[in-house]
């Protein structure tokens, strides 16, 4: 099977088996997952910290988010920029949001944004995973190209990258392209890894 063959299997596996989670399941692993970032300092202490509107089945953001408010930090979500890019504007609960054209909600005329290299921490939505920090996405490459220059500094660096993931989308490896941005940790409904050691962080 063609490496191109492969990882769109892989992305159609993975995508059914998060769409066929029970409510109760996603309700258990939004609570695994907060635990897992509870183990990352960052979480507590990154003043600008990004993530995704979950969609298709993705681990919900829902029970990680409002601790950043009660800390004073600040939440951004991704807006889709020029050059199939990424930029990041402040969310709270209740602002309007409009769907992108991949249907995914967006804050509706942010009066503030940010570039990637202006974050501190990333949640980063994805398909698969390996422990050395591949990731497989959705295969539009935004946050490989919103967040290449980080291949060319000593990781890990502003932001951190931080994958998030349910348990089962770990695979044994993943074949990295040129253009791929490792992930410097990735936080499962039961574990944190981080990915330049390969283990449990």
């Amino acid at each position: 099977m063609e490496a191109d063959d492969r990882r769109r299997a892989l992305r159609d596996e993975m995508s059914r088996r998060r769409r066929a989670l029970p409510p109760p399941a996603r309700m258990a692993a939004a609570q695994g997952l907060r635990r897992s970032l509870e183990q990352l300092p960052e979480y507590f202490t990154d003043q600008r910290v990004a993530g995704y509107w979950a969609m298709g089945g993705e681990l919900p953001l829902n029970l990680v988010i409002p601790p950043l408010f009660e800390r004073e930090q600040r939440f951004v979500l991704p807006l889709l920029a020029k050059g199939h890019t990424l930029q990041f504007a402040p969310w709270r609960a209740g602002d309007a949001v409009a769907p992108n054209h991949y249907g995914i909600p967006e804050p509706v005329a942010p009066k503030e944004w940010f570039a990637p290299f202006q974050l501190d921490l990333v949640l980063v939505p994805l398909i698969a995973f390996d422990r050395a920090g591949h990731r497989l996405g959705q295969g539009g490459g935004y946050y490989d190209r919103s967040f290449a220059f980080l291949n060319d500094e000593t990781r890990p660096a502003v932001p951190l990258l931080v994958g998030v993931a349910y348990d089962f989308q770990e695979v044994d490896a993943l074949t990295a392209e040129a253009w791929d941005v490792p992930l410097d940790y990735v936080a499962t409904d039961h574990e944190l890894i981080d990915c330049k050691q390969g283990h449990p962080a």
